[in-house]
């Protein structure tokens, strides 16, 4: 799962679209802290505005947010299920959760259908 979300994250920066249409689902929804949902094809416009990033650059961009933002991932499997949740390392997994993705396995590879975003306290 990890390789999956890497390749995500660099699918949205360089604005490889082909990649994000092969691995959301079409029913795909991405739900913000505040409650908005996106769409496959609203994060399909929005990588397509970066489209011709160079990948050194993006690289850069998706290591420097890494950095600044440091997180845990735990991934469950089952079936052809997946939850990958990402979780403040200060907090822990109990307390900190700050996204999880909800992947569907078929036709060989890994397919995102759901996205859910939160607000977490800073721990002190």
């Amino acid at each position: 799962m990890t390789a999956t979300d890497n390749h995500w994250s660099l699918a949205e920066y360089t604005g490889d679209t082909a990649y994000l249409d092969q691995m959301l689902l079409p029913q795909y929804q991405s739900v913000n802290v505040d409650g908005t949902s996106h769409s496959k094809a609203q994060i399909l416009a929005g990588a397509a505005k970066n489209r011709g990033t160079d990948i050194a650059t993006a690289n850069g961009k998706v290591a420097a947010y890494r950095s600044a933002h440091p997180y845990g991932t735990i991934t469950t499997i089952h079936d052809n299920t997946a939850v990958a949740t990402f979780y403040d390392q200060a907090l822990g997994a109990q307390k900190g959760i700050k996204s999880s993705d909800i992947f569907v396995y078929a036709d060989g590879r890994w397919h995102a259908i759901y996205s859910q975003h939160t607000q977490v306290e800073q721990a002190h």
